[in-house]
């Protein structure tokens, strides 16, 4: 058999025996140490799918002087293995021989290892060879320095190995963007942005994503403008991301418009695209509209299953809940912990106690997931809607150690709201003091200072409001949110921001005032400012000129 018929061969291969084959034919034909066919065969081995990383590793260790793309290809077969440590092992070697070094595609490779182990002091010495070996201002290279350090979270190393890169690519752009707003550092981030002179939908879309990230979700949906008016068609990324923004704005009517928009481009509604419209409908209160876009979805993953479930339980529909876990389970989709943590949810808004119940014996001994914290703070809210604190309280003292010190204060940050709930002061204190214990989290103060004001204890409000104060835990705003004509108004519980805040107040003042005609029933507004921690922050309007306010 000739050469060329042996090379074909083996770059027809389709599986491991057929290699085998393949590679005995090569050496039969002299092709044993031919670089080339050896470049392929270990190629073949690197494949995670077809290949054998062990038959490749052999046939690597028996090669004299292996060239560099094979030493290269090695390496990334170790890395899809998610064998960094043998990806810089190989590494080594390379640098330990003379007559070959490095390049271009080698120093990615083991950037991206070191990334994977964790190790940032062995990720700068590859960036101190890099830098030896002349390729800080090539592309690939800087890419790779921008993302391990973005993902060390050194944003400064990040910017330093970015202005090195000799000409920037869109990649260089958009790598540091994605890792300021990584960090949360939407400000460096959209500097970056605007300092791009070519902005590709990449560029776009890692802005747009950063500010959702991070709930600047009103910065999100301007950016997305602003890119419409650019001339970048958006992609299912870009749509998925503004979606969200409009989910947690409610904003009904933006989310509505780019439902047809996608419809408008020619986009074909995902798995990912559909679960994502029916998060929005559902936030926005919309589960008709949800529900067709579940129903039309030709294909469903357990993400999509969960978000339509989880957005009957946000709607208080705890039967339709039921109901499509039991379409779900019919199916034979096997539902994960998200799924009944949307479950025990519904039937917590549902009051549908002894049904949550029946799924935690269903999901322990049918589908053997171990409960987390997310169950147990659910299972608590669900068994204090039906008042039975004590059942709540046996459950959580009993739990076993969840992991981390915030994932053990879930449940107990849910049994001290129960607790708080019912007016069992003696017993929130106990649940308030594990809390703090365990998270420094202004929310068991708050919850504490409620259910103290409630029993009428003000002395013991002020104690805990100093208690705060003296730890330095400063309680983070409510916020709340309106749309009206497609515009989204906000409002921060303490500021006075908002434009038409006079008038609203003016409003308020009528309404007061008409209930105050009314005579049959006496609010005390004070125990109101008390219970909400805004008596020293939040200036009262005009209008409040007396203790109680009188509510028809």
């Amino acid at each position: 058999m000739s050469s060329s018929r042996c090379l074909q061969l083996l770059e027809k291969c389709r599986n491991i025996n057929q290699l085998n084959q393949a590679h005995a034919l090569a050496i039969a034909c002299g092709l044993g140490s031919n670089s080339f066919a050896l470049s392929r065969i270990i190629a073949f081995c690197s494949d995670p799918f077809h290949g054998s990383l062990s038959y490749g590793y052999k046939i690597f260790q028996h090669i004299e002087n292996p060239t560099i793309c094979i030493c290269n290809t090695m390496i990334k077969g170790f890395l899809l293995k998610g064998e960094s440590f043998e990806a810089i092992r190989i590494y080594k070697l390379l640098l330990r021989n003379s007559t070959r070094r490095p390049d271009n595609y080698t120093l990615p490779y083991a950037l991206k290892a070191c990334t994977n182990m964790g190790s940032s002091n062995l990720g700068e010495s590859i960036h101190g060879h890099a830098a030896k070996l002349g390729f800080l201002s090539d592309n690939f290279v800087g890419n790779s320095l921008i993302v391990m350090y973005s993902d060390f979270g050194e944003m400064g190393a990040a910017r330093i190995a970015f202005d090195e890169i000799y000409c920037h690519c869109v990649v260089s752009w958009t790598v540091l963007i994605s890792g300021y707003a990584k960090k949360g550092d939407v400000y460096s981030a959209r500097s970056v942005f605007d300092e791009a002179r070519l902005k590709d939908r990449g560029i776009w879309g890692a802005m747009i994503s950063g500010y959702v990230q991070n709930s600047c979700f009103k910065e999100g949906l301007k950016l997305f403008r602003l890119m419409q008016l650019s001339g970048i068609k958006p992609d299912e990324a870009n749509f998925v991301s503004v979606l969200c923004a409009c989910a947690h704005l409610g904003s009904l009517e933006i989310g509505k418009w780019i439902h047809i928009y996608v419809g408008k481009v020619g986009m074909r509604v995902s798995v990912k695209l559909g679960t994502a419209l029916i998060d929005m409908y559902s936030k926005c209160g919309c589960l008709d509209l949800a529900e067709q876009v579940f129903d039309k979805l030709p294909h469903r993953d357990v993400i999509c299953w969960n978000t339509m479930i989880s957005g009957y339980a946000m709607n208080g529909d705890g039967e339709s809940a039921l109901r499509l876990f039991d379409k779900m389970e019919k199916l034979g989709v096997r539902p994960d912990n998200v799924t009944f943590v949307s479950l025990f949810s519904a039937c917590s808004y549902s009051g549908m106690a002894k049904e949550g119940l029946r799924l935690l014996r269903t999901m322990c001994n049918v589908y053997k997931i171990e409960p987390t914290s997310e169950h147990y703070g659910c299972i608590v809210d669900l068994l204090s809607q039906v008042k039975l604190v004590e059942e709540a309280n046996t459950i959580v003292r009993s739990m076993p150690i969840l992991g981390s010190k915030s994932e053990e204060a879930i449940p107990w940050r849910a049994l001290l709201g129960a607790f708080c709930s019912q007016g069992r002061v003696d017993l929130a204190e106990a649940a308030a003091d594990r809390v703090v214990n365990l998270e420094r989290h202004s929310g068991a103060y708050v919850l504490l200072s409620n259910a103290y004001a409630f029993a009428g204890r003000h002395d013991e409000v002020r104690r805990v409001r100093k208690m705060m104060k003296k730890r330095g835990v400063e309680k983070t705003p409510g916020c709340s949110s309106v749309e009206i004509n497609a515009v989204v108004h906000e409002f921060i519980a303490g500021e006075n921001t908002h434009s038409h805040m006079d008038e609203i107040f003016e409003l308020l003042g009528i309404i007061k005032r008409q209930l105050d005609s009314l005579h049959s029933y006496t609010y005390n507004i004070n125990e109101v400012y008390l219970q909400v921690g805004q008596s020293r922050n939040m200036s009262k309007p005009e209008w409040y000129n007396s203790r109680h306010l009188v509510v028809g």
